[in-house]
């Protein structure tokens, strides 16, 4: 069941939510991630509060069950929300993201940016969507969602949404659905790399700013490593 979270005034979080192909979502690191550990896996609304600040990355590993939803508020002048994810999607999976991001005082950011790798016949759904309440001036938001196809069966929908009722604010979106660049492949083989491997670090170039917003270096690294191997069997 997913619950709601508050940020309370000045506090500072920052989290790493796996999504896993056992079915599995949970915070990283996890000593039994065949099970959720704690509360806080399961979330589905955040209050952000005066001068609080939320990190929250998303990792959905090939096979993962677990659908994406979040619903953010946020409430007090200064507040943060910066919330990132990685998806790679493989065979039959069939995944959905859905964000709510409402801007409802002024002076505060957010920032989301969801990149993934798509192959066999999976398929994912991405549903983003800004609102600046009518007194939320000096907001700053924005937003990508950009995927890359790996066959020719996979398929991506992108829905970046604004709603500004203010006017003094800085907010975009964009969404991109591509594939790998052949003439950066060509490149890198006539450089001794093999296709294989080009391939491989053409997908982890293009992932490696979302594990940017991981805070933990050591945390970082490991789930870079987790993505690697994934990718690998893409």
């Amino acid at each position: 069941m997913e619950k709601t979270f508050s940020i309370n005034e000045g506090q500072s979080s920052s989290l790493v939510v796996m999504c896993d192909g056992r079915g599995g979502r949970f915070l990283y690191p996890a000593e039994d991630p065949h099970r959720h550990t704690g509360a806080a896996a399961d979330i589905g609304r955040v209050v952000i509060e005066k001068d609080a600040r939320l990190s929250l990355v998303y990792i959905v590993m090939p096979g993962c069950r677990n659908d994406i939803s979040l619903a953010v508020d946020l409430d007090g002048e200064g507040a943060e929300l910066s919330v990132s994810g990685i998806y790679l999607c493989d065979g039959s999976d069939r995944l959905s993201i859905g964000m709510d991001v409402r801007h409802n005082v002024p002076h505060c950011r957010s920032r989301q940016l969801f990149k993934g790798l798509v192959s066999g016949g999976s398929g994912v759904s991405f549903y983003g969507k800004i609102t600046v309440a009518y007194d939320a001036q000096k907001t700053e938001a924005y937003q990508e969602n950009h995927s890359i196809i790996l066959s020719d069966d996979a398929k991506v929908e992108t829905r970046p949404q604004l709603e500004i009722y203010a006017d003094d604010v800085k907010c975009s979106h964009g969404a991109t659905i591509g594939r790998l660049n052949e003439e950066e492949q060509f490149y890198m083989r006539s450089r001794g790399i093999p296709e294989d491997e080009a391939r491989v670090l053409q997908m982890l170039s293009f992932l490696s700013p979302v594990l940017d917003f991981i805070e933990d270096g050591h945390q970082r690294e490991e789930i870079a490593a987790m993505v690697d191997s994934a990718a690998r069997s893409l």
